[in-house]
């Protein structure tokens, strides 16, 4: 006999954009922002018996994201996502899990004539700040943050060789090569007890994202890469040196290629090994690498 194994539902792609006006200073801050809300609880009715009494609609979700962003404070996003998934599992007796996924987007102060604008911003990038957050009944609340789309890339010391080759190898071992990545990174949280004890750490989570992100770009320019499996492990190694109360960082790192042009057709031209200039980006296949390094338990 069938039975309904999981269910869960919500609202994806709320976008949220909140000003914040500084009257004092004359200076206003921005934050744009696209939520995702999920439901879990005693709602199989609703699948099995078209029992709606269950459901809390979608919109309702999407306006309570709203409401909870004009009352509360919308960053860190780690904060307005506990905030947010706490609110359905304290409102709604039937509901006991609540997710929230809180993607924060990049508007970057301008600088004119040398100076910050009070009120002007610019899209600097693809790169997001993200936060996913669970709020379960009887198991707390557990949070991880994130840096995503963070493209960087850099011309020279990155190399790959000793790897398996066997029959199926074409791959050239490589000692110089163009490393490119757009990065995924993520840091879990210790969990916590309930909401006010988010509050309470609020301020670390500012201070864990800028951690991870200066270690990831300083690891990747540094670094004399042997592989992408090596760099990721170093970059998850300081990460959780920086903040105790992380527990695991993990990484999602594809390679972007850029192959070498063989140019020697024309008139001898050389443009390969230490001669190479041009190259050609490469959308795929490519490699992905993901890593989790845990915290070992003491």
């Amino acid at each position: 006999m069938p039975h309904l194994a999981a269910v869960r539902y919500g609202k994806d792609n709320i976008r949220v954009y909140k000003v914040h006006r500084d009257e004092k200073a004359g200076v206003q801050t921005v934050t744009e922002m696209t939520v995702r809300v999920l439901l879990e609880g005693d709602i199989g009715t609703s699948y099995t018996e078209a029992d709606n009494s269950v459901i809390v609609p979608t919109d309702t979700m999407k306006q309570t994201t709203y409401l909870m962003a004009k009352l509360h404070p919308v960053h860190p996003p780690e904060l307005f996502a506990s905030i947010l998934a706490s609110h359905f599992t304290q409102t709604y007796a039937h509901i006991h899990s609540a997710h929230v996924k809180v993607i924060q987007h990049r508007w970057t102060r301008m600088e004119i004539d040398g100076e910050h604008h009070p009120h002007s911003f610019l899209r600097d990038g693809s790169e997001t700040r993200n936060a996913e957050v669970t709020s379960k009944e009887g198991h707390g609340i557990t949070i991880r943050s994130a840096i995503v789309g963070l493209l960087v890339l850099k011309s020279t010391g990155s190399a790959f060789y000793g790897f398996v080759q066997d029959e199926y190898t074409k791959l050239e071992p490589v000692w110089d090569r163009i490393l490119s990545t757009e990065v995924d990174c993520g840091w879990s949280w210790n969990v916590y007890g309930k909401l006010e004890d988010v509050q309470s750490a609020v301020s670390k989570f500012d201070v864990a994202w800028k951690a991870a992100r200066d270690i990831t770009l300083k690891i990747f320019a540094n670094d004399s890469s042997a592989s992408v499996q090596n760099t990721m492990y170093k970059m998850c190694d300081e990460i959780l040196a920086v903040e105790p109360t992380v527990e695991s960082v993990d990484y999602s790192l594809p390679n972007k290629h850029y192959f070498e042009i063989d140019m020697s057709w024309h008139k001898g031209l050389k443009n390969t090994g230490k001669d190479a200039e041009v190259y050609e980006p490469q959308s795929n296949p490519n490699g992905l690498i993901h890593c989790t390094v845990k915290r070992s338990a003491t």
